[in-house]
C-alpha cells in the first residue's frame, strides 16, 4: 500500500543528485578575471584569440587558474581567471598593451570582471552559479537621455534626399531641396512648377504635410514637415533601434544578463552587475556606429593617383578588411536607416554564400536607380566606428536590382557571409544619447546585501523546522526533510536556466518556504484526521496523501496563475520575484508530494504490522 515502485524511488534519487549538482556551483564564489572581446565590428574573437592571450600571459611568467571561449550571443569572448586582483591587474594592463600595440585605435576591448570560481569538472558538465543582479553582485547603473531633436534632424537629412530624388524622378525641375531645421525646403522657379511637386510630395509622401511657404527673389518654397503622428513614431524607433543597438555593444562586455529597459519617453536604463570597469563600460556605451553604401572609382585616373599616394578632388580613400585601399566617392548612396535585415544565404544559381539585405521602401527605390546606372561598377558598403570607416565588401554590380531584396556574393567564404551579415544587421544609435546619472554599487554592499538575505532565510528555515518537529515529531522530520529538498531543486532548476537572482528572488526564496510547508501541514493533519477516524496507521498514512493532494493542488493552482501574471506582466524587481516565486511552486509541489512520501515509504512501507506513527499528539474527541 506504502510502497513506491523501483522508479519513481529512483526518479528522486536522479532528482536528488541532479539538485546537489546543478546547486554546488553556487558556493565557490567568484575569481577575478580579465576578458577580451572584439572593441570593431570587423574584428573577429575565436579560439585563435584565447591561445594569443595565453602565450601573452607565458610570455610574461602570468599564472591564471583557468582560461575559456564563451560565445555570448553572436559576438566571442575570451575570459581568463586569477587568484586574487593584483595578478587581474597586471594581467590586464600586459592583454591590453600587446594585443592593442595604437592605443587610439584599438582593435579588442580588455575589461576586468568576475567570473565563478567553481571547478572545471563542473563547468564541463553544464553547472554554473545563478546570475546575480545589481543588488547583490553590485555593478553600475546608467541612465541614458535620448536625444530625440536629433533623430528628428537625422530624418529630415535622409527626407530631404528622398525628396530630391522624387522630383528628379518625375522630372519636376527644382532649384533647392535642402533641410532648415525641423523642416524640408523646397525652391522653385515658378508658382505652378511648385504646385505640381506639392501634389507629387503629398501622393508620395503621405506622413509629411507640405505647405506653401512664400515667394522671395523670385524663388517660390515649399515647406514639408513630419505629421504628429509620424514624428511619434521616428522617436519611438530612435529608442527601440538604440535598445537593440546597446545589447549588441553590451555582448561584448559579457555581461550575465543586463538589464536594458525604457524609462519614460526619451530615457533608457542600463544595469551592468559585476562590471569593475566602469571607464570601459562608459566607453562602449557612448561608441557611435554608422553604416554607408557608396560607390567606388576603379577608373585608370583614380587607380593612377591612388598609386601615386593622391586622392583626387571628390574621393576619400578607405581600406577593406584585407588592408587593400580603395578610393570612394564621397556621396552617400544609402545609410544603415535604410537597411531593415541582413542574413546569410547561398546563391541559389551558383551555390556560392551571399548576404541577403532587406531594404525598406525608399532604400529600395534609390537601389534600384543607382544599380540601374552602375552596372559593371563596385559598391561598397561601409561601417563607421568612432569616427574611422572600414570597407566592409565592395561587390560589383552585374544588373539592375528592383524591389527591396539585395543578394551580395563574391570571393567569401559561408563563415565570412554570417560575419558581414551580422555587422550589417549590428545597427547603430538611430540617435545620440549621454549619460545623465551614473551609480556604482560596490562588491561589498552586494555581499552584505546577500548574506542579510542568506541570514533572513535560514533564520526563518530554522524557526518553521523546529515548530514542524516538534508538533509532528518525526513526520516533522519528514517534512523539513522535504524543504531542503524543495530548496535545492529550487537552487538547481534557477541556476540550470542561467536565472538572475535578486533581492526581490531571496524574498521569493522565503515565501517559498512557507507555502511549501503549507503543503505537508494539510498532508500531516489529514493523516492524523484518518488516525482519529480510527483507520489502521498504513491506511491512514495512504488515504492522508492522497486526499490531501485535491486541496494542494487547488491552492497552489491559484498561486500560480498570480505568479504567471507578475512574470507576464511585471518588469524589473517584479519579474525577478515571480520567476522564482513560480519555479519554487512547481518544485514545492514535487517535493511536498513526491518526495516526502518517498522517505515515508521507505519508513514505514516496509512495516507490515504497524501499530503506530510519531505524528504528534492526536487528539480524539470525549465519547459522551
Amino acid at each position: 500500500m506504502n510502497r513506491y515502485p523501483l522508479w519513481k524511488y529512483l526518479t528522486v534519487l536522479a532528482a536528488l543528485i541532479l539538485g546537489l549538482l546543478y546547486t554546488l556551483p553556487n558556493f565557490f564564489g567568484e575569481s577575478p578575471a580579465v576578458q577580451v572581446s572584439a572593441a570593431k565590428s570587423t574584428i573577429k574573437v575565436d579560439h585563435t584569440t584565447l591561445g594569443r592571450v595565453e602565450d601573452i600571459l607565458a610570455k610574461n611568467h602570468i599564472t591564471s587558474t583557468g582560461n575559456r571561449f564563451d560565445m555570448n550571443g553572436p559576438v566571442g569572448t575570451v575570459r581568463v581567471r586569477f587568484d586574487n586582483t593584483d595578478v587581474q591587474l597586471q594581467a590586464k594592463d600586459v592583454i591590453e598593451k600587446t594585443l592593442n600595440p595604437n592605443p587610439d585605435d584599438a582593435d579588442y576591448t580588455v575589461a576586468l570582471n568576475l567570473l565563478s570560481a567553481s571547478p572545471n569538472w563542473l563547468s564541463s558538465l553544464g553547472a554554473h552559479p545563478m546570475y546575480l543582479g545589481l543588488d547583490l553582485r553590485g555593478g553600475v547603473h546608467f541612465l541614458l537621455q535620448v536625444d530625440m531633436q536629433g533623430a528628428l534632424t537625422g530624418r529630415y537629412d535622409s527626407i530631404a534626399n528622398d525628396v530630391r530624388s522624387t522630383l528628379r524622378s518625375e522630372k519636376i525641375d527644382a532649384s533647392g531641396v535642402e533641410r532648415s531645421g525641423q523642416a524640408v525646403i523646397a525652391s522653385f522657379a515658378s508658382e505652378d512648377i511648385r504646385s505640381a511637386a506639392a501634389t507629387e510630395l503629398r501622393r508620395s509622401h503621405q506622413d509629411m504635410t507640405f505647405v506653401n511657404s512664400g515667394e522671395s527673389g523670385g524663388r517660390y518654397s515649399l515647406k514639408g514637415q513630419l505629421t504628429e503622428a509620424a514624428v511619434t513614431q521616428v522617436q519611438t524607433h530612435a529608442l527601440k533601434q538604440n535598445i537593440t543597438t546597446l545589447h549588441n555593444r553590451i555582448n561584448e562586455l559579457g555581461v550575465a544578463e543586463p538589464i536594458i529597459q525604457q524609462q519614460g519617453s526619451d530615457r533608457i536604463i542600463v544595469q551592468l552587475p559585476g562590471v569593475q570597469d566602469v571607464a570601459k563600460a562608459k566607453e562602449i556605451l557612448g561608441r557611435t556606429a554608422t553604416l554607408e553604401i557608396r560607390m567606388v572609382d576603379d577608373s585608370p585616373q583614380a587607380q593612377a593617383a591612388l598609386a601615386a599616394g593622391t586622392v583626387p578632388f571628390g574621393l576619400e580613400r578607405y581600406t577593406d578588411r584585407d588592408g587593400r585601399p580603395l578610393l570612394l566617392r564621397r556621396q552617400v548612396i544609402l545609410t544603415g536607416e535604410n537597411l531593415q535585415d541582413a542574413q546569410p544565404g547561398r546563391d541559389q544559381q551558383t551555390q556560392q554564400p551571399s548576404v541577403n539585405l532587406t531594404l525598406d521602401a525608399k532604400g529600395a527605390r534609390i537601389f534600384r536607380d543607382v544599380t540601374r546606372d552602375n552596372i559593371n561598377k563596385r559598391m561598397a558598403i561601409l561601417l563607421f566606428e568612432q569616427g574611422k570607416g572600414q570597407v566592409v565588401t565592395a561587390p560589383v554590380i552585374r544588373s539592375e536590382i528592383p524591389g527591396g531584396q539585395v543578394q551580395i556574393t563574391g570571393s567569401m567564404t559561408a563563415q565570412e557571409a554570417a560575419d558581414t551579415s551580422l555587422l550589417l544587421r549590428a545597427g547603430s544609435l538611430a540617435a545620440p544619447m549621454e549619460i545623465i546619472e551614473e551609480r556604482t554599487i560596490g562588491p561589498s554592499l552586494g555581499a552584505d546585501n546577500i548574506a542579510k538575505g542568506f541570514n533572513s532565510t535560514l533564520y526563518g528555515f530554522l524557526a518553521i523546522a523546529i515548530f514542524i518537529i516538534a508538533y509532528y515529531r518525526l513526520f516533522g522530520v519528514f517534512s523539513t526533510a522535504g524543504l531542503l529538498f524543495n530548496i535545492l531543486l529550487l537552487m538547481a532548476v534557477l541556476s540550470m536556466l542561467q536565472a538572475t537572482l535578486t533581492l526581490p528572488g531571496i524574498a521569493a526564496i522565503a515565501l517559498t518556504l512557507g507555502m511549501a510547508i503549507d503543503a505537508n501541514v494539510l498532508i500531516n493533519e489529514r493523516i492524523r484526521e484518518e488516525l482519529r477516524a480510527g483507520l489502521p496507521p498504513q491506511q491512514a498514512i495512504h488515504l492522508g496523501f492522497e486526499r490531501a493532494w485535491g486541496t494542494i493542488v487547488d491552492s497552489n493552482l491559484t498561486t500560480l496563475i498570480v505568479g504567471v501574471a507578475l512574470l507576464a506582466f511585471g518588469t524589473g524587481p517584479i519579474r525577478g520575484f515571480a520567476v522564482v516565486h513560480v519555479i519554487g511552486i512547481l518544485t514545492s509541489m514535487f517535493s511536498s508530494i513526491v518526495g516526502v512520501r518517498a522517505v515515508v515509504n521507505l519508513w514505514y512501507g516496509r512495516k507490515r504490522k504497524l501499530k503506530s506513527v510519531s505524528i504528534g499528539q492526536i487528539w480524539k474527541p470525549k465519547e459522551d
